[in-house]
């Protein structure tokens, strides 16, 4: 049986482990959380590296983007350089190629886009192929990138200009510690409301689950929000929270949905590569093993 293992700088609370099949091929997927502590996280992948078949890398990103251009973090590059024999990825060249998927099926499969939507888009910079695509069906966009990595209340309404920014902001942003960038450890699991007003003008709210479930109101009457990686508390608390739909762009395993960095290791290691894969080879991965989103109506 193949062995993926995200290693997350985020709380070990949202562990978790499932056992699946994938076209006649079994594996192992696990999640272990670090609570915060990045040289756990390098100990654990040099004493297993070789041993595991891909590493997902959770709770960080090795690499943004900015409409043209990938900027590598830091930190994260320190972090991704323990692995010298598995290969380790961060979710985001599946990224892209998945989330696109998610907004074509929405398209195809539901009304959500009937009617124009406001979107908001809670770090584009993040989730670039997922803001590349709302805008491309029309949604009116904010891009909270300011708002919830540097709390400047200011939303950004255009990838160009998100562009234009990120090239004078994120050659400092790249060298700050993780923690300064990111909900890491405990943080994710505590709530701090922001600028709650962008929330509310939304009626698609979407990126990273730990930025909105941190930064999110009390309440969220019937927005749609599309997301990535969610626990069935997680359902809970939206559902409590007024929320209409959830959409989450990986599928549900074991009563959850892992994070595009569980997701792309375990597509690594289908293939048995030692490095990410090409977009158009997780395209054809995507159609061949019919991965669909997980769409609950709240």
């Amino acid at each position: 049986m193949k062995q993926v293992v995200s290693i997350s700088l985020g709380s070990s609370k949202r562990d978790h482990a499932a056992e699946v099949k994938l076209m006649g091929q079994s594996f192992s997927v696990q999640r272990r959380g670090t609570d915060g502590d990045m040289e756990k996280m390098i100990r654990f992948i040099r004493e297993n590296d070789g041993k595991i078949d891909a590493f997902g890398l959770g709770g960080m990103d090795l690499y943004i983007q900015a409409v043209d251009r990938r900027y590598t973090l830091r930190e994260a590059q320190k972090v991704a350089d323990a692995a010298k024999l598995s290969p380790i990825v961060d979710g985001s060249g599946l990224k892209n190629t998945l989330e696109r998927r998610v907004v074509e099926y929405l398209v195809k499969e539901t009304d959500i886009f009937a009617e124009r939507k406001k979107a908001l888009v809670v770090c584009a910079m993040d989730r670039f192929g997922l803001a590349q695509s709302l805008e491309k069906v029309g949604c009116e966009m904010r891009y909270g990138d300011l708002i919830f990595v540097l709390n400047i209340p200011v939303p950004l309404n255009s990838l160009h200009t998100l562009a234009f920014i990120a090239r004078l902001i994120v050659p400092v942003i790249r060298l700050l510690p993780m923690s300064m960038i990111y909900p890491t450890g405990e943080k994710q699991e505590s709530s701090r409301p922001r600028y709650p007003r962008f929330f509310l003008d939304a009626d698609i709210i979407a990126g990273d689950f730990h930025f909105i479930k941190r930064y999110m109101p009390e309440e969220l009457p019937g927005k749609i929000i599309i997301t990535n990686t969610v626990t069935s508390s997680d359902v809970e608390m939206l559902r409590r929270k007024g929320v209409k739909m959830l959409i989450t762009t990986t599928p549900e395993i074991e009563g959850r949905s892992f994070g595009t960095n569980v997701m792309e290791a375990l597509l690594v290691a289908f293939t048995g590569s030692k490095k990410e894969l090409k977009p158009e080879e997780y395209q054809l991965l995507l159609e061949e093993l019919e991965f669909k989103p997980r769409v609950v109506e709240l």
